[in-house]
């Protein structure tokens, strides 16, 4: 078990220590349903969004995920593998009560005014008011279990615990269960990763705690009223092979809701700029290079769309770009890591691990994706520098030697080959007007943008040597170079 929900402490918990002092305060007892429920129509109200750093889901996935809520279900997520299920289940957290009372003491976090373990009733029934009060937060009220073949019935529900046995209790006894998660997240939240990955047959311990909220424990049942709200997710069976979902157990979720990638362009490189672990600067165009990127790898039939195209696929390209550029600030002396199109190349082989492409395919994955990546450049460069005289960059490079570039090349030295001045500086004005590019560093990767972009419309060569260096030069283009 996971605690990965939110963590953020807005208040220092409560003063009051019993439950006499609780009730005194004018405490009202509210199930997680409850307290979900009102918090979220709450923040509705007030025109506040519960759901920070959910990107692309507003207008479809949040609507049913906000209803069923309201409604009091049980929720399982549906959709391929990178589309934020996991961390929509984790946003729930914040939707219960920041602060809540339990039995100071108590294996399950009962609540002080209504005790369900039989020790915690003798203890209340014993002490009154004077029944001691402890506070938990709600980054304590979510728990979250990847669901794996070797998951077990003791994981989930519970099981008999020898030690209990072994000090003179008898089998029978309930106080002998040492109890799993989901009664363990008693008056919270649970989420399971992966759900078809469990086994059937542990599947179908489920179905009670889900239904008539008890649980049964080696032929022994113990009534017990949970207060749990049971989340999941999983891959659609149509992909999946490792399992599936009982549909006893489908049937006892009251939402199925079905996930997808972000629908726009923008909310693709939100979501790259939101995750992505960056350490140099990226400037937004090569962002939306990989963003492009990522959507027509979702498109192209060589790739496995069954398997899906996680957005991890973006973020590790945008992480990947930015560490070349660190590298090449550190190798050539430069002050500002700032990457550059060049960098792009470096994700090639980092990314071909994380796509599935189709039988058939072997030996063709370096291709197709280089082939991708140079169309979404050069959508991009179509997008950003559309209607931009490029003459001057092509008469730069016919009146002098090529402009050689790479992991090694510092972005002066870009620029030096150019020629920085004259029209060729306006043209380069122009470009880093349109590209939010300002210093040095940045005016030489919109400017190899634009190179780039004159390579893929077969107005300029290219040539990569061995070492990773590319030179920009003026030459009949090879008909195969931009097939």
């Amino acid at each position: 078990m996971d605690d990965v929900a939110v963590t953020d402490i807005d208040t220092p918990a409560p003063a009051l220590t019993t439950v006499g002092e609780l009730r005194a305060s004018g405490h009202v007892e509210r199930d997680v349903r409850d307290e979900i429920r009102n918090n979220l129509l709450t923040a509705l109200r007030a025109g506040d969004d519960p759901w920070d750093g959910i990107v692309g889901f507003d207008d479809t996935v949040i609507p049913q995920l906000e209803r069923a809520l309201i409604a009091g279900h049980d929720v399982v997520m549906l959709g391929e593998r990178g589309q934020g299920k996991t961390r929509l289940l984790r946003t729930l957290a914040g939707l219960l009560d920041e602060w809540t009372p339990v039995i100071d003491g108590s294996e399950l976090d009962e609540h002080p005014y209504n005790p369900i373990l039989p020790a915690s009733i003798r203890r209340a029934a014993e002490l009154g008011d004077a029944l001691p009060v402890a506070w938990r937060h709600r980054s304590e009220r979510y728990s979250e279990k990847l669901a794996t073949p070797d998951t077990s019935v003791a994981d989930l529900v519970g099981d008999i615990d020898p030690m209990k046995v072994a000090q003179g209790r008898s089998l029978g006894d309930p106080e002998t269960i040492a109890f799993g998660l989901i009664p363990r997240a008693h008056r919270g939240i649970i989420a399971i990763n992966e759900l078809p990955d469990l086994a059937e047959r542990i599947q179908v311990s489920m179905l009670n705690v889900m239904e008539e909220r008890d649980i049964q424990v080696r032929g022994y049942s113990l009534r017990l009223p949970l207060d749990v709200l049971v989340t999941a997710s999983a891959n659609p069976e149509d992909y999946t092979n490792r399992g599936r979902i009982i549909t006893p157990l489908k049937d006892r979720f009251g939402a199925e809701i079905r996930t997808h990638y972000p629908l726009d362009l923008q909310d693709e490189v939100d979501v790259i700029e939101q995750e992505a672990d960056l350490v140099a600067s990226v400037p937004s165009y090569l962002i939306e290079v990989l963003a492009r990127f990522t959507r027509y790898a979702r498109e192209h039939p060589s790739i496995d769309q069954r398997s899906g195209v996680s957005a991890r696929f973006s973020i590790a390209g945008a992480e990947t770009v930015a560490a070349a550029a660190l590298h090449r600030s550190v190798v050539a002396g430069e002050e500002f890591p700032v990457a550059r199109p060049v960098d792009l190349h470096a994700v090639i082989e980092v990314l071909r691990g994380k796509v599935e492409f189709e039988s058939g395919e072997e030996g063709r994955e370096l291709e197709i994706l280089d082939y991708l990546l140079r169309k979404s450049v050069a959508d991009t460069v179509r997008a950003h520098l559309g209607g931009v005289d490029m003459a001057p960059l092509v008469a730069a490079l016919e009146a002098g030697e090529e402009v050689l570039t790479g992991d090694r090349v510092p972005a002066g030295d870009v620029l030096t080959a150019l020629g920085d001045t004259g029209a060729v500086a306006e043209v380069i004005d122009e470009i880093s007007r349109r590209l939010d590019s300002t210093d040095a560093a940045e005016r030489a990767s919109a400017a190899e943008l634009a190179l780039e972009g004159l390579y893929l419309a077969r107005r300029i060569g290219k040539d990569t040597d061995e070492y990773g260096r590319t030179a920009y030069l003026v030459e009949q283009v090879d008909e195969d170079d931009t097939a």
